[in-house]
């Protein structure tokens, strides 16, 4: 069965959110390593329930309004195979799979009701 891994916030000032994530939930954000705006949010310690995210800047726009929302990401064993199973289900693909180069491949779906979710296929070697 697949699991609800990764979160991810979309923000239009990144560093803005970055203060009010951390100022209220004293959430530990770092810059991921490489060129892309993407920073890690680690919302507790290891062993306790709950999962971590990352924040990145909101990165344009999906049917003309840009995505407002925390975008939960599903680990899956094959991102191709899922991407078939999503749109035979009447979902959408709204970004192809993209190498996260040391982690894995990711794509963006949107269900039958209009909502984003991600779909990562951990690889070290994408890229």
């Amino acid at each position: 069965m697949a699991r609800v891994v990764h979160f991810e916030i979309h923000a239009g000032d990144p560093q803005r959110a970055i203060e009010f994530y951390t100022r209220v939930f004293a959430w530990h954000f770092e810059k991921f390593p490489g060129p892309m705006d993407y920073w890690t949010v680690i919302t507790g310690p290891d062993g306790e329930p709950g999962i971590n995210g990352g924040l990145m800047p909101r990165r344009g726009e999906v049917d003309g309004e840009a995505v407002i929302a925390y975008v939960c990401t599903i680990d899956v064993q094959d991102a191709d195979a899922y991407a078939e199973r999503v749109t035979v289900a009447g979902g959408q693909i709204v970004v192809p799979k993209m190498p996260i180069p040391g982690v894995g491949w990711l794509l963006y779906c949107k269900d039958t009701e209009g909502n984003i979710f991600g779909i990562m296929q951990a690889d070290p070697k994408a890229g």
